[in-house]
């Protein structure tokens, strides 16, 4: 495995009109770890992550995904990097399942595997008795567990998860800790800010902030 770091900050700061909205944050996060950023809120931890996105300046210090600063307008970075922090766009208009697997083709290529692989992942988040269902039929739990179907259903090396717990109950939880545990000992890096326990109990680091 890669000895240079998936993920990694270095005095990582953002300071907006005054207010410190992440104190200086320095670590790494290897190939295959699963990590959590934790602490109060407003302690960074989002700022944090969209930093590592992409989508958040930082004021001092740097950040880096495999050894490189991250630029979203790279298509690499793009490539390697899936994200939960801001909402996922949805269709109205197409079940689930379309859903799913219209995004595992779109990185995989429209074959039978490329079904199979959607259709493990919504099994795995309990999603397929949900399949033919539309965004509007589902409970804020179920909207969070497809939205995480939608994430993890693509390949990345690196994967930011803002409280992917949000609006699941404890066996659901349990599950997700599972499925991220799962993904990590394949050889992705995880990322995920979390108020939940039982997800910081699964991971390999804890960074806290604040």
């Amino acid at each position: 495995m890669s000895t240079v770091p998936a993920i990694e900050a270095e005095g990582a700061t953002v300071v907006l009109d005054g207010t410190t909205l992440l104190a200086p944050t320095t670590f790494t996060v290897m190939p295959g770890e699963f990590w959590c950023l934790t602490g109060s809120n407003g302690s960074g931890k989002t700022t944090l992550l969209r930093a590592f996105l992409g989508s958040r300046r930082l004021t001092d210090g740097a950040v880096r995904v495999q050894g490189e600063t991250v630029d979203l307008a790279r298509p690499r970075h793009r490539r390697i990097v899936a994200s939960l922090v801001e909402p996922v766009p949805v269709a109205r208009d197409m079940t689930l399942r379309e859903q799913v697997t219209l995004v595992a083709a779109s990185w995989y290529g429209n074959t039978a595997a490329t079904a199979e692989r959607a259709e493990e992942v919504m099994g795995r988040l309990g999603l397929s008795d949900l399949g033919e269902r539309f965004p509007s039929q589902l409970s804020s739990g179920q909207l969070q567990l497809f939205s995480l179907a939608l994430t993890l259903v693509r390949p990345a090396d690196v994967v930011l998860l803002d409280e992917p717990e949000r609006h699941l109950d404890t066996d659901r939880v349990d599950l997700v800790a599972e499925l991220l545990v799962e993904r990590a000992e394949e050889g992705t890096a995880f990322l995920v800010a979390t108020h939940e326990s039982a997800v910081v109990d699964a991971c390999d680091g804890v960074m806290e902030l604040g």
